[in-house]
Parts: structure tokens; sequence; C-alpha cells
């Protein structure tokens, strides 16, 4: 394998088509075809499906792993060859003016919001961030497919080539106006209120809700449900009486100050517990990266 041609399999699924592969890379399209064939011969299977965005096979996600990997130590190396983060010069460690390192990170949309945007700050004149947005629960399914190099998860179990550190706990209260208390809680978070009411999601992979609800019904319960996947959005729906939502104390101190929240009961909360999972093969770029968050999660989480 060529790195040209990791680099190229790399771009074009993170471009999600050829012609984007091509602008990032400053080749043609064709050439960045013609990688990609060379790569598919070498290993006797096809990497890419050629869709709409392109995207990485199962044999070609073991490949981007590889690819990401493999660049990362090139880009900070400064082994000879070109990256999808720039060109690569030669001695130790990434050379004088070469452009930031590239880390795709995955983080839920809460913390992303809150305190996580604080530690990328601290290391933002070092790497260049590609960050996916993706639910706690669900962000460790990126570092196994290879399309990020790190991620803010609930699994404290490493992912295979990972390693993973504890961050703290997040923790959310249920809250709703008091017009809304009134209306659909008269007597209380009864079992029969909280299947009933409305409620706020995030997403169809948000269950905060969906775990709260049950602990308070005994059993499932499928009440009406406001889609909202905007972490600010989702809020203002709250706070404007769509329905009831657990909300970080970032999101409900002031509207809850300011007499238009309620908790739907004194004391109750979710909590969510978080973790740091990374490759475990170092780079000085990645590490620094690890450090800022861990600074920006002891500050805001609960330990």
């Amino acid at each position: 394998m060529e790195i040209a041609q990791l680099d190229a399999l790399l771009a074009v699924v993170d471009e999600g088509s050829f012609d984007g592969a091509a602008r990032v890379l400053h080749v043609t399209p064709s050439a960045v075809s013609q990688r990609i064939k060379a790569l598919e011969t070498s290993a006797g299977a096809v990497l890419v499906r050629r869709s709409r965005p392109v995207a990485a096979t199962e044999v070609g996600a073991d490949y981007v792993r590889l690819a990401r990997q493999v660049l990362a130590v090139v880009r900070e190396s400064g082994l000879p060859g070109r990256t999808s983060g720039g060109a690569a010069g030669a001695g130790g460690g990434a050379p004088a003016g070469a452009p930031p390192a590239r880390v795709p990170i995955a983080i839920n949309g809460d913390s992303l919001n809150t305190w996580a945007m604080a530690a990328l700050a601290e290391v933002a004149d070092r790497a260049v961030f590609d960050v996916h947005r993706e639910d706690q629960d669900h962000s460790a399914e990126l570092l196994r497919s290879g399309e990020v190099m790190a991620a803010i998860t609930t699994q404290a179990v490493p992912v295979q080539g990972c390693t993973a550190v504890r961050l703290g706990v997040m923790r959310y209260r249920p809250f709703a106006t008091p017009a809304f208390v009134r209306r659909w809680f008269p007597h209380g978070v009864t079992p029969d209120a909280i299947a009933a009411a409305p409620m706020v999601m995030f997403d169809r992979k948000d269950d905060l809700q969906d775990r709260y609800a049950r602990a308070k019904a005994g059993r499932d319960v499928e009440p009406p449900r406001h889609y909202v996947p905007s972490t600010a959005d989702y809020a203002r729906a709250v706070v404007h009486g769509l329905g009831w939502g657990l909300l970080p104390h970032e999101h409900s101190d002031a509207p809850e100050a300011a007499g238009e929240l309620v908790e739907l009961e004194a004391g109750a909360h979710v909590d969510v517990e978080l973790h740091w999972q990374q490759w475990s093969l170092r780079t000085p770029v990645l590490d620094a990266v690890a450090r800022a968050v861990r600074r920006a999660a002891a500050a805001a989480l609960l330990p």
C-alpha cells in the first residue's frame, strides 16, 4: 500500500465523493479513482461503495481505520509523503509551518454545547477538528468503524485498539413549564401521568426521557413525542411548553431562576457517566487533545 492510496481512500470516505476527494487532495477525480482501484487490487476486495455519498464497505472500514492511523503517524513524524492534512516534511515531529493535524472526534450534543468546546479551543492551534455529533451511547461505533480517532462515550470498556478514561457524570433533571405541570401532572409524576404527558426528545437515539419515564411508570410507555435535534432548541422547546424534558443545569438554571421552568419532582435526576476513548496508537496532538478534554471535564462534570 502506498501513502497516496490510503490518503485517497480517506479523502473519498470523509468527503463522500470522488470529486470532493479530488478537491482536498488537489488532484483530478481520475487520479483519485486510479488510486482507489490500485488499493482495491492490492487488497483483493472492494473497499468503497460508489454510492451517494460514497461509503466504505465492511472490508473498507478496516482499511479506513488503518489509513487514519498511518496518516496520523506520517503527519506528526515528518515522514515523507503527502497526507490529507497537508504535505509532511522531514525530521522528528511535525515540521515547522506544517498545517495543523486533522482530528476527527465524536462528541455528544450536550457536552459539545456546554463544556467540550472549551477543551477543543485549548488545542486549536495544533489541530483542526472534524466533530461528529453523536449520542453518547452510540459514539463508540464511530471508533470501531475508524471514522474518528477519539470519542466521548458512555462505554467504559475500551473498543478494540483503544484506551478508555472515565471523565465524570453529567446530571440531567426533569423540567417543564408551570402551566404544563398544572395540566399534565396535577397530582405529581404518577404512572398514568408520565404515560400520557408529551415529552421532548433530542432524536431517535435519545433514551434519557424514556429511562426516567420507565422508572416512574414501572414499564415502557409511549407518550406523544416531539423530536428537536438541536441542543439549544431542545431547551427552548421545553421552555415553550411543547413537553417535559431532561436538562443539564447549564440549560435549566436561567429559565428555572426566571420561573419559566419547574422540576417535575424535587431531587429527581438521571446521571450519565461519560468516558474518553481514543486510539491506543499515541500521537502528540491526540494526547494533547485528551489532556484538554480531561481538564475541562474535571471542571464541568460531577466526579
